[in-house]
This record gives structure tokens, C-alpha cells and sequence, in this order.
């Protein structure tokens, strides 16, 4: 059922390639993950015998826990100290990016006291990257598998974080970016991702509209040379949200969280999540013990959440309405498996109106100081109503991710503003109810 669903994007997407030998360190193939079937390494990212999505397989025979530990510790404060787990050539470090990550794991205690959380509660605050979002460790992936197979156009397409990560990081490769978003995006993610000096264009559309647009591009003279991030880079690209779970266990002194609360749009990121944390065990740098994955959507498009509480398999796309247009990927490409993680790990799927949103990006702000974009107040509103509701076990260490800054989506959160006008004298101060 699954490989039938995805046949029609993978027909337009399967590219036939000659591709020479790469240097992506650790990266031995690429893996169908509903078949098994492996190919060399290259810019695709459908399998030429189902149908199904590729993903990076490594060879991590070599290493040894304790040394590759002691190397990771002893790496540079961003995500290439976790080079030797990713697909990036040895010396990544050295090459020109803007190398996001090693952000803030944040012991946030006041937001606890407000949700009833006394296991331990953490919000992983990713707003510090170079341009303010997550999008910025993904892009940094990408980037390396760009140059390594030659592309000269660094592209994608986008709900906006993307669009400046991408035009950022081409900028300061020295690549040329050219992105594709919706026309209606927020202003300031536009002027944002249009400061870097690429080509930024409007597509008349929802994001799932832009993305087939890409989809077809690729297979069109006019894309030759062009690299998407998120299409026929999307192997490379979806690795760097590894380096969130990588970093989050590395922070709790490499232990597992017991809890993780992650935003959906495409879904990719929690999949990863999942598959860092994964990895992590099996090379003896965590110790194995149950951990629990929840997905966190607007209930404004909310495929994913909607077949996690129908109990069904097949995610059924919607039209996207809702003022968290960073999650509004209406017909999200990894729906399936974030399903499977939620139910194998024991976790939920679970979503939030627009004024919870609103409500719980000025409860994180006033708690902890943490100004987040509205994933941000996805995640933490959807955090209160699992606690409400007996799923998320408040006695157990719970990790929430902010995944972009609050400047990004001022309209969000419009109407706050000054508490008092004053003249400026005590008298006014006092009259203010100030004093």
C-alpha cells in the first residue's frame, strides 16, 4: 500500500546517473528503506525497484566506542564533530559553511512548574543557528553531497526556514541558490531568505504545490546542474537531523532522553531523530533503554496527527490553515513512518489550535526566555495537552524542540505590545499602576 502511494512522485523523481567514486566518509550506499534494494551513492532518492525512499547506510564496523567518543568530545562546537557518523568528507571542518549546530540544551525549570513536569524537562533551542532554524544543519549536509557530485545550483523547496538555510549556506560556498516557496510565506521569512542574494520565487500555491513543481524540474534540461536539497538530495540532506539527537544525548551525559517531543512537516525530522538515537545505541555510546517519540502538529494541518488517532496507516493529505506555516506540509512525505516510530516507541501523534499555539509561545517566552517561532509553540502546546491527557509521563526526562527563532513570525504574535503609555515623570509611573 505504501509503495503505491509514493509510485507517482518516484517515476517523475528516479534519475538515472553516472556517478564517480565520492568521498562521504562513512557513507557505503544508499538503502530502500520499505525494500532493502541498494544503489551507489548518488543524487537520487527513489528506489528504481519500488518505489520507496533512500536513505544513507554506513559502515561503522571500524569504529571502537570508547575512541570514537573521546574524538567526538574533542571536535569542534558544531556538527562536525560528529562527522565520522555523517556523510561528509574528513575534512568538512575545513571546507567554507556555516557550521550550525552544538546549540543549547536549556534545564527548563520555570516551564516545568507550569506543565507539572518533575522528571526533568529540556528544551532544545535550535533558534541560534546561523539562520535561526534547524534548517540550517540539514542544508549543511546537503551542501557536501552538492559539491561532491558537482552540482553548481543550490535549490529547494521551501516553507520559508529552508529558503534562507539554502541561501545562506550557497552564499557563503560561493554557490548560486535559486528557491522555490509559496507566494503568501510570512515577510519576514521572505526578506530573509531573499538578503542572501539568490533567486527567491513565488509559487502560486501551497507548499505541496511547490514541491511537485521541483519534483518536475529536476527531470527538465533547465535543472541540470541544479541540486535540491530536499529532492534529489534529500538522502544527505535529512542525515543532519541526526545532530539533534547526536547533541541532546551528548548533553544529557550521553544518555537517552526518556521522552522527545518533535515537530511534524515532512515528518523527516523525527524519523531521524529516531534513527540517531538508534545508531547511538548500537555503537555503545548510549546505553539501550526504552525511549518515547511524540509528534507535535497544528491541528490546521494535521494529516499525521489524523491517522494516528484514526489508527490508520495511510496518511490522507490536507489542505493546510493554520499560522504555523512551517509545519504546513499538507501531504507529508515521511507520515508513514513518523506513524510507525510513535506506535513502535509507545508515543503519540498529537495537535493544537492556533490560539494554543499563540498561548504557548508566550508561556515558553515568559518561563524561560525563549522566543520561538510557531513550531516552537507547536511543540510546547502540544507538550501541555499530552500531560493533560496521561500519554506524556510528567515523573520522566522529557526534551521539547524549538526548532526556529520568534523573529521569523512576528504576526503570530502581533497584538503584544506595550503594557503602559506614560508621560515621563513619577507621577505618571505611579498613575500607571506601575510602582
Amino acid at each position: 500500500m505504501r509503495k503505491m502511494r509514493r509510485k507517482g512522485l518516484a517515476s517523475m523523481a528516479v534519475q538515472t546517473v553516472a556517478t564517480p567514486t565520492v568521498d562521504l566518509g562513512p557513507a557505503a550506499a544508499l538503502s530502500c528503506r520499505e525494500c532493502g534494494h541498494r544503489v551507489p551513492l548518488g543524487p537520487v532518492f527513489a528506489c528504481e525497484e519500488c518505489f520507496g525512499p533512500l536513505e544513507i547506510a554506513y559502515d561503522f564496523s571500524a569504529y571502537d566506542t570508547d575512541k570514537l567518543r573521546a574524538r567526538i568530545e574533542s571536535g569542534p562546537a558544531n556538527i562536525w564533530r560528529y562527522a565520522p557518523l555523517l556523510p561528509v568528507p574528513a575534512d568538512v571542518a575545513d571546507k567554507p559553511n556555516l557550521n550550525p549546530g552544538w546549540t543549547p540544551l536549556v534545564k527548563a525549570d520555570r516551564l516545568a512548574r507550569e506543565l507539572g513536569v518533575t522528571g526533568g524537562l529540556f528544551v532544545k533551542d535550535d533558534s541560534g543557528n546561523p539562520t535561526h532554524s534547524f534548517k540550517d544543519r540539514v542544508v549543511a549536509q546537503a551542501l557536501e553531497a552538492a559539491r561532491a557530485f558537482g552540482f553548481t545550483t543550490l535549490s529547494c523547496s521551501s516553507t520559508g526556514n529552508l529558503a534562507g538555510a539554502v541561501g545562506a549556506a550557497a552564499a557563503r560556498a560561493g554557490l548560486r541558490s535559486c528557491v522555490f516557496i509559496p507566494h503568501d510565506l510570512e515577510q519576514g521569512k521572505v526578506v530573509m531568505a531573499a538578503v542572501y542574494g539568490g533567486e527567491l520565487v513565488g509559487i502560486e500555491g501551497n507548499y505541496d504545490d511547490v514541491n511537485r513543481f521541483c519534483s518536475e524540474l529536476i527531470g527538465d534540461p533547465a535543472g541540470e546542474g541544479w541540486g535540491f536539497v530536499n529532492v534529489n538530495l534529500r538522502p544527505y540532506y535529512a542525515e543532519g537531523s541526526k545532530t539533534l539527537a547526536y547533541e541532546i544525548c551528548e548533553q544529557l551525559g550521553w544518555k537517552l532522553p526518556d521522552q522527545l517531543v518533535v515537530p511534524i512537516a515532512s515528518g523527516s525530522q523525527l524519523t531521524k531523530i529516531d534513527k540517531g538515537l538508534k545508531e547511538l545505541i548500537a555503537l555503545g555510546l548510549v546505553e539501550d533503554k526504552p525511549y518515547k517519540i511524540f509528534g507535535a502538529q497544528a491541528e490546521g494541518c494535521s494529516p499525521v496527527s489524523a491517522a494516528f488517532k484514526a489508527g490508520h496507516d495511510v496518511v490522507r493529505p490536507q489542505k493546510p490553515d493554520t499560522i504555523a506555516k512551517s509545519l504546513a506540509i499538507g501531504n507529508p512525505a515521511d507520515g508513514p513512518y513518523v506513524l510507525d516510530i510513535a506506535r513502535r516507541t509507545g508515543g503519540a501523534v498529537e495537535d493544537v489550535t492556533d490560539p494554543q499555539i499563540v498561548d504557548a509561545i508566550k508561556l515558553l517566552a515568559r518561563t524561560e526566555g525563549i522566543f520561538a517561532e510557531t513550531a516552537g509553540g507547536v511543540t510546547v502546546g502540544v507538550t501541555r495537552k499530552l500531560i493533560e491527557s496521561g500519554a506524556l509521563d510528567p515523573s520522566l526526562t522529557t526534551v521539547v524542540l524549538n526548532t526556529g527563532d520568534g523573529l521569523k513570525t512576528l504576526d503570530a504574535v502581533a497584538g503584544t505590545g506595550l503594557t503602559a503609555t506614560i508621560r515621563p515623570n513619577l507621577d505618571s509611573f505611579r498613575e500607571a499602576g506601575l510602582a
